[in-house]
């Protein structure tokens, strides 16, 4: 399968060529556009309960769309929702990848995508929510973003503090505690930074360069209350 993420610098898609018999699986609503030869269905991966527990539990759609090449080749074009980044990904089948809410995009036949509960101190405070999405499998795997994708490469023992909204997905083998940003309750309000992610190598965490919930802040606090 070939494909080509176009336009990287601001409002990515995705273009993926399939030869016939091939397909990938997408978000709902990723499709911008396909070849006459493609079709599209949606899926339900993992049954009923899955599907309940990426709509009710991690807030993403219970269904994925399937795009297949059954008639013969043709050409797919996929996005997603919000002005930022896309990543490709391949994956081994030797870890899986833990990705945030709504930065699942795509991926190829041999990727499942699977909802990971977290602890409770992590599904408290942690601002990923009590549930996750778990990425697993042999294959590609394209990541979204609110603003760029950036990825911070640690040693092992080497440690990095991220803000919790900027927060993207991380290898599964990676743990990482939730603290306070500044050492006084006080302090951490008033600088605006209460809560941050301390994550330990080695490994790679991608973070978005926006938050998108401080983004729909600004928006709210624009908007005239009646």
């Amino acid at each position: 399968m070939k494909y080509e993420i176009l336009y990287p610098e601001a409002f990515p898609v995705v273009k993926f060529s399939l030869a016939r018999g091939e397909k990938i699986k997408a978000e709902s609503d990723a499709m911008i556009a396909m070849g006459a030869n493609i079709d599209v269905e949606g899926k339900m991966e993992g049954g009923l309960l899955s599907g309940l527990a990426r709509r009710v539990l991690s807030g993403e759609s219970m269904f994925f769309q399937e795009l297949i090449a059954r008639r013969g080749p043709g050409e797919v074009l996929i996005g997603h929702q919000l002005p930022g980044g896309i990543l490709d990904l391949d994956l081994d089948g030797s870890y899986g990848l833990i990705v945030q809410k709504d930065g699942y995009l795509a991926s190829t036949d041999g990727i499942q995508v699977e909802t990971k509960m977290q602890n409770l101190t992590r599904g408290l405070f942690s601002g990923e929510g009590f549930f996750v999405l778990n990425v697993r499998g042999r294959g590609t795997v394209f990541i979204s973003s609110y603003g760029m994708i950036h990825p911070i490469n640690l040693d092992d023992g080497e440690e990095v503090i991220i803000d919790n909204g900027h927060l993207v997905a991380w290898p599964d083998y990676m743990d990482y505690k939730i603290e306070k940003a500044s050492s006084g309750i006080i302090s951490s309000f008033t600088s605006g930074e209460m809560l941050v992610c301390r994550f330990r190598g080695p490994g790679i965490v991608l973070i978005q360069t926006r938050n998108p919930d401080a983004f729909a802040g600004w928006i709210r606090s624009m908007v005239p209350s009646s």
